[in-house]
């Protein structure tokens, strides 16, 4: 399947977006010639910034590929917003509804039509306190066994410390300017998974690749070791009301 072309309504997002980003960040780019000349492809993005979409949307778009993002559903109501999703071909997510697999199946529509869906694997920004990425959700994975589309890990540093997440003042630090780098690696190899049934463990391992794949990008843009474990925020809340409930107890 050919590449989809970029079309007007993402032109214009371009014509608005490019000139601040431009003049208010430096860019450390990496990795371009991994992202596929032709046909459909998943990127899988970490995420620690409500700006990071813009950076990662930046960086490929001069590649010429442009990405279809899931984004809430809520987005795409009304609005100047919810006009620029719809138009540029964003895909909604409905979360815990009777619509919930629509999103899936548009995401490999997408794919089969020849375009790129990019996924954050971890559904929402990061909560581990050193910003590494935290365990992912199993759509991107679940995608791409069934499309066996390739999946082009794409780590980014530098928005986040432009706009912290949860930040709950000072939230937007533009100077000194920031650079905003990120990072796409070669596609994941998950040809092992392919023929099997997408059972909970095989998509629990396929994601497990696909995450371990962005955090070596990650630790190559930082020049450190992420941690062993990742950060998962449930593991982290049970442990602290057990922790409280001992304290409690004596």
């Amino acid at each position: 399947m050919s590449r989809r072309r970029i079309g007007f309504w993402y032109r214009l997002a371009a014509v608005i977006a490019k000139p601040p980003l431009v003049v208010l960040f430096k860019r450390d780019w990496r990795g371009t010639e991994h992202i596929p000349a032709d046909g459909g492809f998943i990127t899988a993005v970490n995420h620690n910034s409500y700006l990071d979409p813009l950076s990662y949307a930046h960086f490929q778009y001069n590649t010429g590929r442009v990405p279809r993002f899931l984004a809430k559903a809520g987005l795409f109501k009304g609005s100047f917003v919810g006009t620029m999703l719809r138009g540029t071909g964003q895909i909604p997510v409905y979360r815990e509804t009777a619509n919930a697999l629509d999103a899936f199946r548009a995401a490999v529509a997408a794919i089969e039509r020849g375009e790129c869906v990019a996924f954050y694997p971890e559904g929402t920004l990061t909560r581990d306190p050193d910003m590494w990425p935290m365990p992912g959700k199993t759509g991107a994975a679940r995608v791409a066994l069934l499309t066996k589309a390739p999946v082009i890990p794409v780590a980014q540093w530098g928005a986040n410390l432009a706009m912290p997440p949860y930040a709950k003042q000072d939230k937007l630090r533009l100077f000194p300017r920031k650079t905003l780098t990120v990072v796409a690696g070669p596609p994941v190899d998950l040809s092992r998974f392919h023929g099997q049934e997408p059972t909970a463990d095989v998509l629990r391992e396929a994601t497990e690749e696909i995450m371990a794949a962005i955090t070596r990008l990650l630790e190559d843009i930082r020049g450190e070791k992420a941690p062993g474990e990742p950060y998962d925020p449930r593991r982290a809340r049970q442990q602290e009301r057990r922790k409280v409930a001992g304290e409690e107890a004596k």
